[in-house]
């Protein structure tokens, strides 16, 4: 007979089924001439509703033969014979073996429709998901693959004389459409890695300086494109350097995007605790307090107008990067409105050379 809950699960409904009963003997043989049929059964009843809770249908038939045999046995006149004197008592009894038989094909046939409404819920979360997808790769990952080749299709036109430094700008065009788009599909294949839990994670002492240097090159950021207070004497950080610095890389993005004029984010770090605390501060529009999780969910760009900017999983593989770490991200409002990502990271125990 197939059921819809585990071996384990139905292994201990089957213990309560033969165990219960056998509980209840002592405690109510002694009170046989203080309570009637009606209240042993009730409790007998008990003991079928909680194996069918437990293990469904299967433990729950069996203890409703165990305890229809011990009501017989032990509970109506004659004593200790399988026999019922009392007309009342047969239509007690056979009550009692259809109410436990019905409870627990109720609860067996509850299970099956809870799980597979949870595998509706999986499907469909699934097609949202893919939904998502194809409509971000459909723009986001086709607008800098378009730019790049029609950038390098007009350096290829035949008799087609460009100066000097349309060419350039030409090759210059291609060459950042070809990063944007490096960037993208990077992104698309670290959340899927993270999401099967197939991301391999190294985790050193690394100096929280250095990455952030190599984070902001990667970037490409002016002078003062970022303001900085990250303090040289930081201890190291406990993570791994490749994606600390995607992780960085998708902070810092972010708070520029969303940064006005002539108000550049800030970098700032310090000791917490066992940690250290990196925080990256715009002075941006902000999020709503219930969109705080929402931030996190790939393929949410709440706020964000400009649809050629990304296709949503900064911020969601930041998280899944750091989580990944043993750190933790969360954002906070920002004193005077704006966004501040909270990154910590555990401090590394090793002492170095």
């Amino acid at each position: 007979m197939s059921t819809s809950l585990s071996r384990p699960r139905r292994r201990t409904g089957l213990v309560v089924a033969v165990v219960a009963p056998l509980l209840l003997l002592p405690v109510l043989v002694p009170l046989r001439d203080r309570l009637n049929l009606a209240s042993d059964v009730a409790l007998f009843l008990v003991v079928v509703v909680a194996s069918a809770l437990v293990g469904g249908l299967v433990p729950a038939l069996v203890a409703a033969f165990l305890c229809a045999t011990v009501l017989n046995f032990f509970f109506t006149a004659p004593f200790h014979e399988f026999a019922v004197r009392d007309g009342n008592n047969v239509v007690a009894l056979v009550a009692f073996v259809v109410v436990a038989v019905m409870v627990a094909w109720v609860v067996d046939l509850a299970a099956r429709r809870a799980k597979a409404a949870a595998a509706a819920a999986e499907i469909e979360a699934a097609d949202r998901l893919r939904t998502a997808l194809l409509a971000a790769v459909g723009h986001d990952l086709r607008t800098p693959l378009a730019a790049a080749k029609a950038s390098v299709s007009g350096l290829r036109s035949p008799g087609l004389v460009l100066p000097a430094e349309d060419r350039d700008e030409l090759l210059a065009t291609a060459d950042r459409s070809l990063d944007r788009l490096t960037g993208l599909v990077e992104n698309l294949l670290d959340m899927s890695r993270l999401q099967v839990g197939a991301m391999p994670v190294h985790l050193r002492p690394v100096a929280l300086g250095d990455v952030l240097a190599r984070a902001l090159d990667d970037l490409g950021v002016a002078p003062r494109g970022v303001l900085l207070d990250v303090p040289d004497d930081l201890p190291d950080v406990l993570a791994d350097a490749g994606l600390l610095e995607r992780v960085l890389v998708n902070l810092v993005a972010n708070s520029q995007r969303f940064s006005p004029p002539g108000r550049p984010a800030l970098v700032s770090a310090a000791v917490m605790g066992a940690g250290i605390e990196l925080l990256v501060i715009d002075h941006g529009p902000g999020i709503a307090a219930t969109d705080e999780e929402r931030i996190f969910l790939p393929f949410q760009r709440l706020g964000d107008t400009d649809t050629t900017t990304g296709i949503g999983l900064g911020l969601a593989l930041a998280r899944g990067l750091t989580e990944a770490m043993g750190g933790t991200l969360l954002p906070r409002e920002t004193p005077g409105g704006g966004l501040t990502m909270a990154l910590t990271l555990p401090v590394s125990q090793e002492v170095g050379p």
